[in-house]
This record gives C-alpha cells, sequence and structure tokens, in this order.
C-alpha cells in the first residue's frame, strides 16, 4: 500500500466511518457533543493558533457562560486552555474568543485549609482523566493537598449553578472574585492602566439571608472602544450553606483579607465565606447574572433557577439542546464523526449571544437601558461568511431578531458595529453587518424595519469616518472615534484604499467591495435603481490593485505607483490570501486573472504549494470557486481533503484554527452537507460534495416545519466524485443551487462515483 492511498483511507475513515465503531442506540444528538474540542491553546502545527473555544455550560446562545478557569485570562488567552494543569475558579464569563475581552465576569473557587485568596495562589491541580463535559454539565476533581474536591456545572443562559462535594475539614472556604485586574499581564493587547485609575468593583456579604452581590465594571476591550460610565455587570451568588465565617479581600501581589468585613471595592478583589464541612458534603451556590440591576439578576434567577434542584436544570438545559441539535440529523458515519459534526453545531449555537433579560437590556451603544430583545459579541468579520448563513436554517427564528438588534445599535450608537464587545471595538476590516443584513433581507428574513436597516447599511458603503483622511486605523489601536469603513474617502475618490494613507489598503479594498454588491442587492430589490448602479461599480474596485506585472493584487500609494513593499497591506493573510478574495464576484475575478483557463491554473498553484490556509478566514470560499472556472471535480477533491481529520478531529486538539465564534464549525457544517454560501446576498449556493451518506435538516420556513434531505449514494472511500444531481427528481445541471430551492425542496440526491464528471460545467 502506497503511503499516499494509505493516508487516504485514513482521512476518509475519519469522514464515513470505516473504523469499526459500535454505535449506541441510546445516545442523542446531544451526547456526541465534546466541549473539549477546540480548547487548547497549541495549533496543529508550530505557529498555528488553537481553536480558542471553552467547555462552556448553559442554553444555546446563552448569555453568560460557566466555564472551570484554570488561567487569568485576558485578550490572548482564553479563561480555559487545556494545556494548563490547574483550575482558580469557577467562573460566569463573558468572553466570546481568545483575541476578544470578557467583562462583567465574577467567579467562585473551593478550598481547604489556609485560606488563599489570589488566583495564583489558590490554584489547585486537576487532571483530565477525572473531567467530564457536556453542554448542559461539567464536573472536575480538584486535588488539593491531600484532599479532593468535586466541581460541577449547570446552568441556563443568566444563571448558573455550581455544587462542590468537599472532604471533612474545619477550614472549608468558598472564594469569589469580583474583579481581576492584574498588571503583570500588560502588553499590547492588554492596557491597564486606565482601568486600574477608573475602575472599582464591588461585594457585599448578607450573612443572614447567606447570599453575596456586586457588580464588575470591567471591560478588557476598554481601551479599543467607548467609555461606558454606567456599564457593570451585577451578580448574585446565593449559598445552601449556612456560614459564621466571611469577609473581602483585595490586592495585586498579596491579598489584604479583612475578616468578617461585609463589604469592599477593589481592583483585583472579592469576597469568601468559610464552615466546616463533613466527608463528601455538598454545598451548592447559584449565581445570576445582569447586565441591568442587582433587581434583574435577582429576577432572572427566580425565572431560571427557582429553587436547589442541580438535576432539574441540567436536565432542562440537556432537553433545549437536543432540541436544537438535532435540527440536523446524520446517518451512516462513525461515532468519531458524530462527534465531531455536532460539537461543530454546537459551536455555531454559541454566538451572537442573548443580551436581552425578559424583555430589557441594557445597551453598550448608549449606555442605557431599553425594550426589546437583545444579541451580542457578533464576530463579524469571520461569521459572515458562514455562521449566519447557517443559522438562516438551523435557527431561522433568531435570524431576523439578530438582525435587529445590529439596527438597535445603529439606533443608539450611530452606526452598525464591526465587533461589539460589548460596545463599539475597531477590531478587523470592513462593515460586514451589511452582508449579514443584505444577505438575510434577499433570502426572505424581513421582520424589522427594513427602511432603517437600508439606511445603516448604506451609510457604511457612503460615509467615511470622522477623521479618515487623518488616520491610519491600525489594527487594535486605542480607541480614538468609530472607524466603520477606515480609508473610504480615498476608496471613493481614488477607486482603492492606498497604503500610504490607511493599514490593511488591499484588504480593505476587496473587502469593502463585498459590502458594496450586498448593498447593492438590497437596493436593487428595493428599486433604488441609482444606488444599485454606484454600489455595483465600487464592488469592482478590487479590480484596480491588480499589479499586471506580478499578477496579484498589490498594495498602491496615493500617487498611483505600487507600493515598494509589497507585502504590505493585508489582513491576516498574504498576496495568495487576497488574490481570490473578492467573493462577491467570481466571474469578474476570473476575467482578470485572464479567463477560466488561466485563473484555474492560478487556483491550483494556491492549493498544491500550500498557500491555501484553512485555519484562517479569507480563503474558506476558494475550495468552491473550481464551480466558477470548470473544474467542479477539483472542489469535489478538496472537500473530502479539508473536512477530514487533517483540520477536524474528535480530541482537544481538534479544530484547525481558531473556531472565531462558530464560523470555522459553520464551514464544516456546509462542507459535509454538501453545499456552500460563495456569494453572499446571492441567494445560490455552490454545490460541494456531501461527506455524509445522509443528512436530514428539520428547518422551519415561514413557521411552518419542513424536512430536506441530501443523499450520497454509493459514497465511498474512492466514490468522492459526482456523477449526477438531482432535487426532487428534477435533475441539477448546474454545480449551484438556489435558497428558495433548498428551502421548498424536500430531498436533494447525489449519485457519487470514483471518477469525477467532466461534463457538469455547464453555467
Amino acid at each position: 500500500m502506497s503511503k499516499i492511498f494509505f493516508l487516504t483511507v485514513v482521512l476518509f475513515c475519519a469522514i464515513v466511518g470505516c473504523t469499526k465503531q459500535n454505535p449506541d442506540k441510546n445516545k442523542q444528538e446531544v451526547d456526541y457533543v465534546n466541549p473539549l474540542i477546540g480548547t487548547p491553546f497549541a495549533g496543529f502545527n508550530k505557529d498555528l493558533e488553537g481553536g480558542g473555544t471553552m467547555p462552556c455550560v448553559g442554553t444555546p446562545f446563552a448569555m453568560t457562560n460557566f466555564v472551570v478557569q484554570t488561567c487569568e485570562n485576558r485578550i490572548g488567552r482564553m479563561l480555559y486552555v487545556y494545556e494548563d494543569s490547574t483550575i482558580m475558579g469557577f467562573t460566569a464569563t463573558h468572553q466570546p474568543t481568545v483575541w476578544m475581552g470578557d467583562y462583567g465576569y465574577v467567579s467562585v473557587m473551593p478550598q481547604v485549609g489556609k485560606l488563599k485568596v489570589l488566583p495564583e495562589e489558590r490554584a489547585t491541580a486537576f487532571s483530565h482523566s477525572e473531567e467530564v463535559s457536556k453542554p448542559n454539565y461539567y464536573s472536575v476533581v480538584l486535588n488539593a493537598g491531600g484532599e479532593k474536591i468535586k466541581g460541577e456545572i449547570t446552568a441556563a443562559s443568566r444563571c448558573g449553578m455550581f455544587r462542590f462535594t468537599f472532604p471533612q475539614s474545619d477550614e472549608s472556604h468558598l472564594i469569589i472574585q469580583g474583579i481581576n485586574l492584574n498588571p503583570k499581564f500588560t502588553n499590547f493587547n492588554n492596557d491597564y492602566t486606565e482601568r486600574l485609575k477608573k475602575l472599582s468593583g464591588y461585594v457585599k456579604i448578607d450573612k443572614e439571608k447567606g447570599e453575596i452581590t456586586g457588580y464588575n465594571p470591567d471591560r478588557m476591550s476598554s481601551s479599543i472602544g467607548p467609555e461606558l460610565p454606567n456599564f457593570k455587570g451585577y451578580f448574585i451568588l446565593q449559598f445552601d450553606k449556612p456560614f459564621d465565617e466571611f469577609g473581602t479581600w483585595d490586592g495585586l501581589k498579596t491579598a489584604d483579607i479583612k475578616s468578617m468585613n461585609n463589604e469592599g471595592y477593589g481592583t483585583r478583589m472579592g469576597a469568601y465565606i468559610s464552615f466546616r464541612t463533613k466527608k463528601n458534603e455538598e454545598v451548592k451556590v447559584k449565581v445570576a447574572t445582569s447586565f441591568i440591576s442587582l433587581e434583574q439578576a435577582r429576577k432572572n434567577m427566580n425565572l431560571e433557577i427557582p429553587d436547589w434542584d442541580f438535576s432539574k436544570v441540567e436536565n432542562n438545559t440537556r432537553d433545549v439542546w437536543q432540541k436544537n441539535l438535532s435540527r440536523i440529523q446524520v446517518e451512516g458515519v462513525s461515532e468519531d464523526q458524530k462527534s465531531i459534526f455536532y460539537t461543530a453545531l454546537f459551536h455555531t449555537m454559541l454566538f451572537p449571544r442573548e443580551f436581552s433579560e425578559y424583555g430589557r437590556y441594557y445597551s453598550a451603544f448608549d449606555d442605557q437601558v431599553h425594550e426589546g430583545v437583545s444579541y451580542n459579541d457578533y464576530s463579524l468579520w469571520d461569521t459572515f461568511r458562514s455562521l449566519h448563513p447557517l443559522l438562516q436554517f438551523t435557527q431561522p427564528e433568531r435570524v431576523s431578531p439578530m438582525v435587529q438588534s445590529l439596527l438597535q445599535m445603529y439606533k443608539e450608537g450611530g452606526w452598525l458595529p464591526k465587533w461589539p464587545n460589548p460596545t463599539y471595538s475597531n477590531i478587523m476590516i470592513g462593515t460586514h453587518a451589511d452582508v449579514v443584513i443584505a444577505d438575510a433581507y434577499i433570502n426572505g428574513f424581513r421582520d424589522y424595519d427594513i427602511n432603517l436597516a437600508y439606511e445603516a447599511i448604506r451609510k457604511d458603503g457612503k460615509v467615511p469616518p470622522d477623521g479618515d483622511q487623518s488616520k491610519l486605523w491600525g489594527d487594535r489601536d486605542p480607541w480614538t472615534s468609530y472607524e466603520a469603513r477606515g480609508g473610504l474617502s480615498y476608496y471613493h475618490s481614488l477607486g482603492y484604499v492606498p497604503a500610504d494613507k490607511t493599514k490593511e489598503s488591499v484588504s480593505r479594498t476587496v473587502e469593502f467591495g463585498i459590502d458594496d454588491y450586498c448593498i447593492a442587492q438590497m437596493a436593487k430589490d428595493l428599486g433604488k435603481t441609482d444606488d444599485y448602479t454606484r454600489f455595483v461599480a465600487t464592488s469592482k474596485n478590487y479590480k484596480n490593485m491588480l499589479n499586471q506585472g506580478t499578477g496579484f493584487l498589490a498594495p498602491r500609494l496615493s500617487n498611483g505607483d505600487w507600493c515598494p513593499d509589497p507585502t504590505a497591506g493585508f489582513t491576516e493573510g498574504s498576496k495568495w490570501t487576497y488574490l481570490f478574495g473578492a467573493l462577491h464576484d467570481p466571474m469578474g475575478m476570473i476575467k482578470l486573472l485572464g479567463g477560466s483557463k488561466a485563473f484555474a491554473s492560478k487556483l491550483e498553484e494556491n492549493f498544491e504549494n500550500n498557500h491555501y490556509r484553512h485555519d484562517n478566514e479569507p480563503g474558506h470560499h476558494y475550495i468552491y470557486l473550481f464551480n466558477y472556472c470548470g473544474k467542479p471535480w477539483k472542489t469535489q477533491e478538496l472537500i473530502r481533503k479539508h473536512t477530514s481529520v487533517e483540520n477536524f478531529r474528535n480530541q482537544a486538539l481538534g479544530i484547525n484554527g481558531n473556531d472565531d465564534c462558530g464560523q470555522m464549525s459553520a464551514w464544516y457544517i456546509f462542507g459535509v452537507m454538501g453545499f456552500y454560501p460563495v456569494v453572499p446576498a446571492s441567494g445560490i449556493y455552490c454545490i460541494g460534495a456531501p461527506q455524509f451518506p445522509k443528512v436530514i435538516v428539520n428547518h422551519s420556513v415561514g413557521g411552518k416545519l419542513r424536512k430536506f434531505e441530501i443523499v450520497a449514494n454509493n459514497l465511498s472511500e474512492e466514490n468522492k466524485y459526482i456523477q449526477k444531481v438531482t432535487l426532487d427528481g428534477i435533475l441539477v445541471e448546474k454545480p449551484f443551487i438556489s435558497h428558495e430551492q433548498i428551502i421548498n425542496g424536500s430531498q436533494l440526491v447525489f449519485e457519487m462515483s470514483p471518477n469525477p464528471n467532466n461534463n457538469w460545467i455547464n453555467f
């Protein structure tokens, strides 16, 4: 057996389950989720990032994630990192991903023996062999010297419950940390200067009620966003164990512990309670969170976890996950592949997070409380590509409310956001809320103010930000004003963004074009002909960046010359990454690069010479571009390769690159189903190649339940090519399918073969 053939066999076994695994007939979709996938800091290879995920507990799109904390998290490091060997807290967190910040967090840590309150002092050893992680439940055994403490988590959306099983001890404690500003971690991404000057957390202990209340005003991303004087993450902690001893603490390097003090303020501070425990005595803690008030936190607790029944919360949350995960069912695959698939689906149902609290929400865009439904933490530069299109099938009831939430941010702050965390940040480039809104509109999701929606995306495309011609708009520059489309002034006047005036200029020119194309499609449908003509024209500005001498898009100066540094001007990629980056205009790219044959040759070179980077988002559509240049079988080959264990595995180190709030996972889901949304706001999907024998999508259209089956006949190790596709018995003559065909269809059938179908290229 050749090495190449052997590798092929291994990769395919991971796809269709040719390894012998006996399925448990009692397992449901939720039971296949492995939240530990993607949690290492390390990537698949040196210099690659890990998945940036966490083994969080809570309902889908939960406002607050409840997770065990292995380190002091910050921008650049999640609070749970698989390689860590100690635990320092059980935390209510709002950190969405590794390169964005936490805010309004609070943690609880069990302890026996001498009281130690600082995170680095209270950290306790654990082993992954004594760890259980599910969407609705987490447990771990802490090795506290010669004693062991078991910690368990279950949660709803805004509230959670911890259950700690203590050994016999006369000195048992629960340490609460209400804020953690540790200047030890100061670096380019983490600036503590202003936060230490202006912020102060607060805790109050009420022994008679058996509770601790407080608030945390910290936002780790505050230096890259506007000030929010009213922002606080409120919390209420209730204990089912009476306590006589308590106190507060504060301190950066050494702790100032104030015994029997019931109230405290500080920047690295909290509280503690102490009590005696019998062997195997359980102590429960309920945690309620709110961004509105302590009164709202109490209301959230009364609605979500009104009593001390840990199992009831655990089972209710499991039921909610099962209902959501079973919206897609798969057949004919291995147990490992079910875990990979349903963990990916789980990751697509975490963000954007719910931000409203039973009819009200705090807005981080005008610093006030409003009536309505709200979502937050949109990783738009990543998720416009696959996640938001996937939610149109798996979470159709949330699509319009998510758009409405973006429009509320526009009304309250004056602009649509780029990466709200939870307020404006100038992270990444482009205004891809335009894409999300226009794509939802074109595909029939319109339960919001359509005129306001168009006004908001049109502003993004026409109005340069304040100070546009005096700022370079560097990534993570300290906040001065909202960036929107930094460099838009030049984009309009020169037809491109110049490298000597604005950073990331080539990538901006390409991605502004994506946004303009989507605005144009909405304008066209609304009968705004002049706008349509204008935005379609500017969407092709990327062509002005082609250096005919090199054959690549390249940075240009404001005088029209090519920049002396050809590597300048790219965002998280290279000249290869952005050569095929105008995903809104595949046929325009083909013409620009000399026609189908030349384009296909260049695209093949991209893959064959390892320029393709699956671990980052800008190239996620490249595999499907072969459909546009007459070689759909190349797409089919590459889908097999990149949905395999090369990028996705059923182990902690299981995602090749940062999952970026579900984007990587959504790409995988589309990949194995057999179609993908290359051109947004077009209503058209590229057909790839199904990787599972059968997928059933249970979705709703206009409130009516529908079932869409995807069947791959004769799928096998050798049979990776499509010979024929039929939709409800009618031949599909092109490697494309529309959104309307899918939502109105019942069964998409693929006939698979060991040989490419060279005739299936009629566009």
